[in-house]
């Protein structure tokens, strides 16, 4: 497909999911005796506040493991936490044949739940995983956000937005976050092919997408981070990408080494997926390339 992927992202979307499926539900078949997932949690009182969790047996048997809690993207107004019963599953699959407990979280949508709820509902299902990732074998002081798209928005406006400050005082626990593709400045450019969930998400009123874009409050996160892009991504996303890794950067290389916690003396890391799109850069879990995990992997071991 390549760099043809922004002409028609929906309809290639679906071309990408087709084409990794069979691959991803021959993984899930060939491995699934070893898994117990339990469905349909309830983290939040709201339908859609539901965590599927992923853990072998080996691993809550063992307990301590590290704990990778995934939000799916959707342009905020739609998606799911098993799009057709294999994605997203696979990406907390995967990381669970890795060791790892991975939480796969459904969040509330736009327009009934406009901004910052996303955010809110990532404190919640986090809050969910310290009280209860233990009795799955993972460690509760040991949780790794994963966001994709809208879902990595509101990664990121929970780990820097100022009024999430209090929360993440209150709930310590997380141990690093990855950006994947993530939706990281609002806008509505007429190249935007999803300015229809940004409006519907973050509101009517363009003057207060900046104060409510991630990127804005991007030198205020104080966790190890990745940042990770697609070489053929929505228009701009790789950009916010980018930058968004550049301000984290340079604000830990400016503040002074007592100001510094530990997180934040390690510098972000930032990976370019390259001949993947915005889809397959998640699609692809589970269906044999390991690449991107690894790095993450890697990345939750430093």
């Amino acid at each position: 497909m390549g760099p043809v992927w922004g002409r028609d992202i929906n309809a290639h979307r679906d071309l990408v999911i087709d084409a990794y499926a069979p691959l991803v539900a021959a993984a899930r078949d060939a491995g699934e005796e070893s898994f117990e997932a339990a469905r349909d949690i309830a983290y939040g009182s709201h339908e859609r506040q539901r965590l599927d969790v992923f853990a072998a047996r080996r691993t809550r048997r063992d307990g301590d493991a590290d704990v990778v809690l995934f939000v799916h993207g959707g342009a905020f107004l739609r998606g799911s936490k098993s799009f057709n019963g294999l994605i997203y599953d696979n990406v907390p699959r995967w990381f669970a044949r890795r060791g790892c407990v991975g939480l796969n979280v459904e969040y509330r949508l736009a327009p009934g739940a406009p901004y910052p709820a996303g955010a809110d509902d990532v404190a919640a299902a986090v809050a969910w995983a310290q009280a209860h990732v233990a009795e799955f074998g993972g460690n509760p002081r040991r949780i790794f956000l994963v966001g994709h798209s809208a879902g990595g928005a509101h990664v990121a406006t929970y780990l820097g937005d100022p009024l999430f400050a209090d929360l993440r005082e209150s709930t310590p626990g997380v141990a690093g976050a990855v950006l994947i593709s993530a939706r990281l400045m609002a806008d509505v450019h007429a190249d935007n092919p999803n300015a229809a969930g940004v409006r519907a998400y973050f509101g009517a009123d363009e003057t207060r997408y900046a104060a409510r874009s991630p990127l804005t409050h991007a030198a205020r996160i104080d966790t190890p981070l990745m940042v990770v892009v697609a070489e053929y991504e929505n228009p701009y996303l790789d950009a916010y990408g980018a930058a968004f890794f550049a301000r984290v950067l340079e604000a830990r290389q400016r503040a002074g080494a007592a100001a510094m916690n530990a997180a934040m003396k390690r510098a972000p890391r930032f990976m370019q997926m390259l001949r993947h799109n915005h889809t397959s850069v998640v699609a692809h879990f589970d269906s044999g390339e390991t690449l991107l995990g690894d790095a993450m992997l890697d990345f939750f071991g430093a």
